[in-house]
């Protein structure tokens, strides 16, 4: 049994999808509602006795820190404890590449190679779907705002993330090994909301942002730390930042799948 973390998420849910037409025995945990059709453990992992239960028999989990855990203060070492305590041989840890580029706090990281446990650490860039935060304003006036417009990042289909876990998960191969993974070239803020309109068929105008409008709307939904950390790789990203890792190629035998297929993909959001 495959144990997933953070299930209902844009990594979570087709990882989950994922391993179950591979035909694996998964069991999908989350804070809400469960995904129809699959096992389900409801748990908060800001509580790592919440997960305990889930872990009975597994022989592998998916574990993400999301911002509300960053947020939380949660210790991370007390997670892996609980997972190592429940006899689960091999981890997959969703981590960021803020980690590699010193961005972000990487204890996280630390106690998973720390563990005694198998190991593997994927370190994603930017999302692409975090472009799904402009769909109410492309969905009511065909516009999008977003800071740095023209500061270019290879961000990553969560989709490749999911798969390049599943294959993690299933495989002991990949133990000890850390990969980067963002999508095939680097891409604007104008660029993709370019392929929006592409993908709708229609023009939609871009707005250009300051830093403080853009840190303004972040703090309604993440804790200040990472609204900052956050705009500082959108407005001055490091070289290894905009650089393209060829590591969802060399796990998957395939490319990255590019932003233009995610608003393809996601267009019924934007209409």
């Amino acid at each position: 049994m495959i144990v997933v973390t953070g299930a209902t998420g844009n990594v979570g849910r087709p990882l989950v999808q994922s391993l179950v037409a591979a035909g694996e025995d998964v069991l999908a945990v989350s804070r809400g509602a469960g995904i129809e059709g699959v096992r389900h453990h409801q748990a908060d992992l800001t509580d790592p006795s919440t997960l305990a239960p889930a872990l009975k028999g597994a022989s592998a989990v998916f574990l993400l820190t999301s911002a509300d855990y960053l947020g939380s203060g949660a210790a991370f070492g007390d997670l892996v404890d609980v997972v190592r305590a429940a006899g689960v041989p091999r981890v997959v840890l969703l981590s960021s590449q803020g980690v590699a580029t010193g961005r972000h706090p990487g204890g996280f990281e630390e106690a998973v190679r720390n563990s005694g446990l198998e190991w593997t650490i994927l370190q994603p860039g930017a999302f692409a779907s975090n472009a799904f935060q402009w769909a109410p304003t492309i969905s009511t006036t065909r516009t999008a705002a977003a800071p740095f417009g023209d500061v270019a990042l290879p961000v990553v289909h969560p989709s490749d993330i999911a798969d390049v876990a599943a294959t993690t998960l299933r495989s002991t191969t990949h133990a000890g090994r850390t990969y980067v993974l963002t999508g095939p070239a680097a891409i604007t803020p104008r660029q993709q909301v370019a392929a929006i309109g592409e993908a709708l068929g229609e023009p939609v105008r871009f707005v250009e942002l300051s830093r403080e409008e853009a840190k303004a709307g972040m703090l309604q939904f993440m804790p200040e730390p990472i609204a900052e950390t956050t705009l500082n790789v959108l407005g001055t990203p490091t070289p290894a930042e905009q650089s393209v890792s060829p590591d969802v190629e060399s796990v998957l035998d395939r490319p990255a799948r590019p932003f233009a297929d995610w608003a393809q993909q996601n267009a019924v959001a934007f209409k």
